[in-house]
């Protein structure tokens, strides 16, 4: 234990060391993200063509794929900590509680169409704290389904699709009659599936007295639902590659990401389109989201003028973040999803009505990123009965209670060590 304690502390600093050496000039906007795949091209390129306006304060933009461990790490150093994140929606409530994040007043009134009626809703709140705004979005990404037309065709359920919503009863009509080696749906990104099945059936992941809850009935009911699927042998086998089945053409829906559609759009024999995540019922359904949001980290050596260039950048992105369309995710800037061009677009699908808007559903409980580390762990080999129900369903609440202990003293300790840098600084 001792020695990857050392050998996790070495290669944090070593990757510390890297970070703060992208930066070093007071002048320019340290921008940190965790864009690891394709979008962060999109994003750099978005990058490129702001600094192309020559402003006062360029940005650099600095990825890294372990950005929670790096901010934790540069928190209680001190130093090297970067003028502008980009988060996840699930990290603000934590932060915010731990005091970790600068709110975003000076900018929004040096910036008055950084304003919510020029947001998507769900991804402006998203950023709200006990009435205070932390966060500007750039993005709603969350579940999608996508559908194999040929297959739906050939199977005679396009018809399925005319109110945007599959039911699993309609998804159970094809038991018995598929092809061998095909299936209706795969298991991927099944957690999020779960997560938007939960508020279908009424579920929460919190409890009454802030407790994270997944020992549920309506857990449950989820399962109970998922599992029914795949008994009549209609999910793609556990183990087994459902993406790659999907693309191949042997599965009618796969439940991936909105940023899947450059992947799939790849495969030159893939005819395929888009539609809501499988609900229980037609009356109601959710597809399970989060957003990117620009944030500050409390940062004292961050100046007013350097304040005021953060909020120059947000009001570009705003303004022309249709590239980040590109990345396959749902822009949060409304003059961006109203103007005709994003109709191109196939996430454009959900923002095109009140209705589907309100489908996209972001959990903002303080816990939520163990509540996801939990389902990711079981969710699979529950549904797919490698794990029993009851079994499951403990194991999973007991691995959430234990990490939000652990998770719990790593914002204390970052928390802690903020305010001791502040009272130097005064």
């Amino acid at each position: 234990m001792k020695k990857k304690s050392i050998a996790f502390l070495a290669s944090a600093l070593v990757t510390l060391v890297l970070l703060a050496g992208c930066g070093g000039d007071e002048n320019t906007i340290q921008f940190w993200t965790p864009l690891t795949g394709e979008d962060g091209a999109y994003m750099d390129q978005l990058v490129s063509d702001y600094n192309d306006t020559d402003p006062e304060f360029p940005v650099n933009h600095v990825i890294t794929s372990d950005l929670y461990t790096q901010i934790y790490t540069v928190l209680q150093s001190g130093s090297g900590i970067p003028d502008l994140t980009l988060i996840h929606a699930d990290r603000v409530p934590s932060f915010a509680n731990n005091e970790l994040l600068v709110p975003m007043d000076n900018i929004l009134s040096q910036q008055p169409e950084l304003n919510e009626d020029n947001f998507l809703e769900e991804a402006w709140t998203a950023g709200i704290i006990d009435g205070t705004q932390y966060t500007v979005p750039l993005d709603i990404h969350g579940s999608a389904m996508y559908y194999n037309i040929d297959l739906m065709e050939e199977y005679g359920v396009t018809h399925w699709l005319d109110d945007d919503i599959v039911t699993i009863d309609e998804m159970l009509e094809l038991e018995g009659q598929l092809e061998e080696g095909q299936y209706v749906v795969n298991d991927a990104l099944l957690s999020w599936v779960a997560l938007g099945q939960l508020q279908n059936f009424g579920g929460d992941v919190e409890g009454p007295d802030g407790e994270p809850t997944i020992n549920t009935p309506e857990m449950r009911q989820v399962i109970d639902s998922l599992r029914q699927i795949n008994e009549a042998g209609l999910m793609t086998p556990f183990g087994e590659d459902g993406y790659l089945m999907f693309q191949s053409g042997n599965v009618l829906f796969s439940t991936d990401g909105t940023w899947s559609r450059l992947a799939h759009a790849q495969v030159e024999s893939l005819n395929f389109g888009i539609t809501n995540v499988y609900s229980h019922s037609a009356d109601i359904f959710h597809n399970r989201s989060s957003a990117h949001l620009f944030s500050m980290l409390r940062n004292e050596d961050r100046t007013p003028e350097k304040e005021e260039g953060i909020g120059e950048f947000l009001e570009y992105i705003r303004e022309h973040s249709i590239e980040w369309a590109e990345a396959g995710q749902i822009v949060a800037s409304r003059e961006v999803i109203e103007d005709p061009d994003y109709d191109q677009f196939m996430q454009s699908f959900y923002t095109k009505d009140e209705r589907q808007e309100e489908s996209l559903h972001i959990y903002t409980y303080e816990h939520y990123p163990y509540v996801v580390d939990a389902m990711d762990s079981f969710i699979a080999d529950i549904v797919h009965g490698e794990m029993g129900i009851e079994e499951g369903l403990e194991e999973m609440q007991r691995f959430v209670e234990d990490r939000v202990d652990q998770g719990n003293q790593e914002l204390e300790d970052a928390a802690d060590a903020v305010e001791d840098f502040a009272d130097d600084v005064d």
